[in-house]
């Protein structure tokens, strides 16, 4: 187990998610999890890899990933491709529990009966995993910017919120500082009415054209 990870950091770098990281991957829950947006954060801040050179990966529709199309646009072919699964296969076929050194006998002697070239396949599984590296790195940058870009419309929207929020208050505090002072107007001229009686107002009202007789309550 300390070999795995030793090997992992030291000789090939960066493109080995040492297990503890890949077990925390796993288990991250979505995207408000603070850990997952540290790894998002991490892989977007980390340098682009110039690996999908003649065209660009395809979308991760949904979080699938079309490993085939990935690694064809890295200019990995079927036929490198085919022996890493192949070679995968062999290995997943042995018993548990096989020694280590007696398990990589048996795969070596397989791949060379089949006159498979072993640096090929070395080379092709370091290539596969670059290219899912730079697919990460590439798609943390994309939802870094459109987090960025959405955060700041979401301040945006926000901010027109609060402003909205604030001219609807206002304008509700002006219509009843309308409504008192009307009121307090309407009984000044309503004791001029009352002066002259309840009679003679509603008869004014009724045969005047420019009254509308107010609707019972």
């Amino acid at each position: 187990m300390s070999d795995r990870k030793g090997w992992g950091k030291t000789v090939i770098g960066w493109f080995i998610v040492p297990e503890e990281q890949a077990q925390g991957d796993l288990a991250a829950s979505p995207v408000d999890d603070p850990a997952t947006e540290e790894i998002i954060r991490r892989a977007a801040a980390a340098e682009p890899l110039p690996v999908f050179k003649s065209a660009p990966p395809p979308a991760a529709t949904g979080g699938r990933v079309d490993f085939d199309q990935v690694f064809e646009a890295a200019g990995i072919t079927s036929d490198e491709r085919e022996r890493i699964s192949r070679t995968l296969e062999l290995l997943n076929s042995l018993p548990a529990g096989t020694d280590e050194a007696v398990k990589k006998q048996i795969v070596m002697a397989s791949l060379r009966a089949f006159g498979v070239p072993i640096e090929q396949i070395i080379e092709t599984g370091a290539e596969e995993l670059q290219a899912l590296e730079a697919y990460i790195r590439g798609g943390a940058a994309d939802v870094e910017k459109l987090t960025m870009e959405a955060e700041q419309k979401i301040r945006e929207f926000e901010q027109e919120i609060a402003n909205l929020r604030q001219m609807m208050q206002q304008r509700v505090a002006e219509q009843n500082a309308v409504v008192r002072v009307c009121n307090s107007k309407k009984l000044e001229v309503q004791k001029v009415l009352e002066f002259f009686g309840q009679e003679a107002v509603a008869k004014v009202v009724h045969e005047s054209p420019k009254l509308h007789e107010p609707a019972a309550s």
